[in-house]
């Protein structure tokens, strides 16, 4: 469902790069989580209020049998960043 969705993140200001991780398989259910790097905090709270948000989002009810429970926001500040050859 994830990876054939259309998220139209690349038209949004201050978007830099998205990661659909996929973790550990247990009995029950695999987890997955979604990444995303904004040029800054205020590039992502105006994503969260803009069409953009609200039309990747529109179908979400439909997949509720597929969450253990309701998903869960956790934002993340980089404290540091670190890159190969840098």
């Amino acid at each position: 469902m994830w990876l054939s969705r259309d998220s139209r993140l690349d038209q949004v200001p201050g978007f830099v790069e998205f990661h659909l991780l996929r973790g550990p398989e247990r009995d029950d259910h695999v987890l997955y989580a979604s990444h995303t790097v904004w040029e800054s905090g205020e590039a992502f709270v105006a994503w969260t209020q803009s069409e953009h948000f609200r039309a990747a989002h529109r179908n979400a009810g439909q997949n509720k049998p597929l969450y253990l429970g309701h998903p869960e926001f956790e934002g993340f500040e980089a404290l540091q960043t670190v890159r190969r050859g840098g």
